[in-house]
This record gives structure tokens, sequence and C-alpha cells, in this order.
């Protein structure tokens, strides 16, 4: 008698896993946590780094303001990762920028190498050099658009530039 409901309570407790979750990018499946959003970003970060054959590590805890090292084979890179996945006026948007004391403090060559932004519904990456961050942190992305070239769409993909950078 005990173990039989010991199994209903077991069952009934582990129920909520075998309910579909929501997709990220369905209406009901946006970023409700987004510390949670950026470790699954950092995670696809990871794999997309490796695929293109670059040696990735990860800094122990996160008290740095980069998420990843990424050595590009003559230099190691500290790399940021932003997720975005919501439009804001027809764009993807994320800040350039992390909490220092406060306020906020926009991210500059003594703190990283490159900011990543990760448009998760469409699975888009924009690699950034950091020092095009600086002048307006605020970032806007339009992957979904053609008509209209903004200053951030040449980084679309550009992992070149970290394989190029010395």
């Amino acid at each position: 008698m005990g173990t039989k409901s010991g199994v209903k309570q077991s069952e009934s407790h582990y129920s909520h896993l075998s309910q579909k979750r929501p997709r990220i990018g369905h209406p009901q499946g946006r970023f409700r946590n987004t510390k949670r959003a950026g470790e699954r970003s950092e995670a696809a970060f990871l794999c997309k780094a490796a695929e293109l054959g670059f040696a990735v590590a990860k800094p122990w805890g996160d008290s740095e303001r980069y998420d990843f090292i990424v050595d590009n084979g003559r230099r190691l890179l500290r790399v940021q990762v932003k997720a975005t996945d919501s439009l804001r006026a027809q764009a993807y948007e994320t800040r350039a920028t992390y909490t220092a004391g406060k306020g906020r403090a926009v991210y500059s060559r003594r703190d990283i190498d490159f900011l990543v932004a990760h448009v998760v519904p469409l699975d888009v990456w924009y690699v950034l050099p950091v020092e095009v961050c600086a002048p307006a942190p605020m970032l806007r992305f339009y992957p979904h658009r053609k008509a209209k070239q903004t200053r951030l769409e040449k980084f679309k993909e550009a992992w070149e530039l970290m394989r190029e950078n010395k």
C-alpha cells in the first residue's frame, strides 16, 4: 500500500516534466528568465564556435566581463555573448552594457574584444568588434529585413573577424 501511494505521489510530482514547453521565439516562449536565456545562448555559442574550428574556454565563475575566451590560433580573444528574442520597433535589441555599481557602463577594449549577439528565434549571430558598440550601445538588429542596410548588418555571421583579429 505504501509503495502504490509512493508511486502515485512520485508520478504526480514529476508530471510537469512531460508537458510540452513553448519554443523560444514562440509568443509564449519569450525569455521569462534572462539569466537562463543567456545561458542557452552561451551554450549555442560554444557549439557554433567549436563547429567553426575555434578553441573555446569558459572562465571559472561569472565575475569577468566576458563569457568566453576564444583562441583563433594567433591570439586569445575575450567574447561577451548577448541574447535577444523579441522585436521592438521592428528590431531585435540588446545593449552593449554591463552593471557597474548602481549604474550601467558600456563595454570597451579594456573589457572585451568582441560582443557576439544571438538573435534566438532566427538563430542568427552578429560578431561585433567592441569598438563598434561604444558610440551607440543600444544595438538593433534587422536580420529579417532586406530593404534597409543598417550600421550593424555587415556584422551578421561575420565570424571571419575573429579569425583575422591579430
